[in-house]
């Protein structure tokens, strides 16, 4: 028989070899949460250093430098936060992974950024407090370092409350606001204001409209047809066509004055694109279409290519719209070092962009799941088709945008595309003549009563998007720029009090 005190210092040791595994453990989890605030550290280091390259020998180093890494700040909170407008239908409807939605939309974001974001970067850097009105260079500046810091703190607040909030609104507010602080409302041009503000309130009802047509069309055309695969054979390309042909576009467009081309031969040269696309798409879809059965579920996988594409898209407008945000102040504050070049024209120099371009890809890819969870899968049910609407729809209202050098918000945008569908959904349900055919002819198949919704409930729940979300989301856009305006005011006051 075991001698007593040998059990129960073995019965002791496993107790202790417990604890240190328990802290061990503990241990791990810190060391993971901490793993993320260390790597985007570590690219403020970098951005820091390759602007340290290009302006060592002048004497206004340390303010480039530092706004430097305000702007990689700012891009990163840009990334966590606005990521969910690009890849979270996506990944609410189970088309992609996260982590396949985090890559591609890290590329994109570049791609975007560096080829087709300079138009918008000009619009935040010089058309909303105006520097030839200013007269100081050193205001200018410290006006732009001031809105950069209030605005990226109140983003990183916002994605820590899980709130997905307007990163356009958070920069513009504060550019007011500190420019306000600093010389009063004159420099502000509040026509150009106006222009924004107008784009704040149409750009979600356009992306709703947008969404809403293109669910339409889906449901007339291949859901509530008597061949739904036939029918998707026919139409998923036509989509594919659609979607590569506004994109080709859209890059010519944005390179159009270098190319010396003109707006016929860039719209000609889309629907050549588009026709391309087709021809590619046709045969792939029509093999996938193999072998499917006859019924919504088979829909899915056919619309898993378009869907991607239009997230794809949607990142790559996304990029181009709001790299402005972070990188808009950075310019300003480079330009307003450099005698003469005040110029809303003045060619921006080749280090700042990329800082604002992988910024965005690093706090997307950092933070950015917290975020794509809720708006992809806690706001609405989403469907691939239904998904697919609200990705391409927002993608062409913020390519459209960007094109006109309007900063608009691509969370207005997107939430505007997912509310277009909800409702859409809604009315199409209770008035839709050709759906309740559907209905009457499948229960007459199937020898069962005409299908019913159980209660009032369960509609809302699978039609409409919980508005319990939608209070949130407007309310934090509601107090977005008056927060913003306010903190970069007080910043302001105290970075004029301390440096200058």
């Amino acid at each position: 028989m075991p001698d007593r005190p040998a059990i129960l210092t073995k019965r002791t040791l496993d107790k202790d070899l417990d604890k240190l595994t328990h802290v061990e453990d503990a241990t791990k989890h810190v060391s993971r949460s901490l793993v993320a605030p260390g790597i985007g550290l570590i690219f403020l280091g970098l951005a820091m250093l390759s602007a340290g390259v290009y302006v060592f020998n002048r004497p206004d180093a340390v303010l480039i430098i530092a706004a430097s890494a305000l702007a990689a700040y700012m891009a990163m909170n840009i990334g966590a936060n606005d990521v969910t407008n690009n890849v979270g239908a996506a990944v609410g409807a189970r088309a992609m992974t996260m982590a396949q939605a985090l890559i591609i939309a890290a590329i994109f974001e570049v791609l975007g950024a560096m080829i087709a974001g300079n138009e918008v970067v000009k619009t935040i850097s010089s058309d909303i407090v105006d520097a030839v009105h200013v007269g100081n260079n050193e205001i200018l500046a410290w006006i732009m370092m001031s809105a950069l810091i209030a605005a990226a703190l109140w983003i990183n607040l916002a994605t820590w409350l899980r709130a997905p909030i307007s990163t356009t609104h958070a920069i513009v507010g504060a550019v007011v606001g500190a420019g306000i602080a600093a010389v009063g409302p004159a420099p502000v041009n509040w026509e150009v204001m106006l222009e924004i503000s107008a784009g704040w309130m149409l750009s979600p009802i356009l992306g709703g409209i947008i969404a809403a047509s293109l669910l339409f069309f889906i449901k007339t055309f291949i859901i509530y047809r008597d061949d739904k695969i036939a029918a998707a054979r026919r139409w998923v390309p036509v989509l594919v066509a659609i979607m590569a042909g506004a994109f080709t576009s859209y890059l010519l467009l944005q390179l159009q004055i270098s190319a010396g081309l003109s707006r016929l031969t860039v719209s000609l040269l889309g629907v050549f694109a588009g026709l391309l696309f087709w021809l590619f798409a046709h045969p792939f879809v029509a093999r996938q279409a193999e072998g499917l059965e006859n019924k919504n579920s088979s829909l899915r996988s056919l619309f898993r290519l378009p869907l991607i594409g239009s997230a794809a898209l949607l990142s790559f407008a996304h990029g181009a719209n709001d790299v402005s945000n972070a990188i808009g102040p950075l310019s300003a504050v480079v330009r307003s070092a450099e005698a003469g070049l005040l110029s809303r024209d003045a060619p921006l120099p080749i280090w700042v962009m990329p800082i604002g371009a992988f910024g965005i890809s690093v706090g997307l890819l950092l933070f950015g799941p917290r975020l794509i969870r809720l708006v992809g899968e806690q706001i609405t049910k989403l469907n691939p088709m239904r998904a697919y609407c609200v990705a391409l729809s927002a993608a062409l209202t913020v390519i459209a945008a960007s094109w006109l050098g309007l900063p608009v918000s691509s969370t207005h945008i997107a939430v505007g595309s997912v509310f277009g569908v909800g409702f859409f959904r809604e009315w199409y349900t209770r008035h839709s003549r050709r759906r309740l055919a559907y209905m009457r002819q499948k229960a007459e198949h199937w020898h069962i009563d005409e299908p019913e919704e159980r209660n009032a409930d369960e509609a809302r729940r699978r039609y409409l998007v919980r508005r319990s979300h939608f209070m949130t989301i407007i309310a934090a856009w509601m107090i977005t720029v008056p927060v913003t305006a306010t903190l970069a005011a007080a910043v302001y006051w105290v970075m004029f009090a301390l440096f200058v």
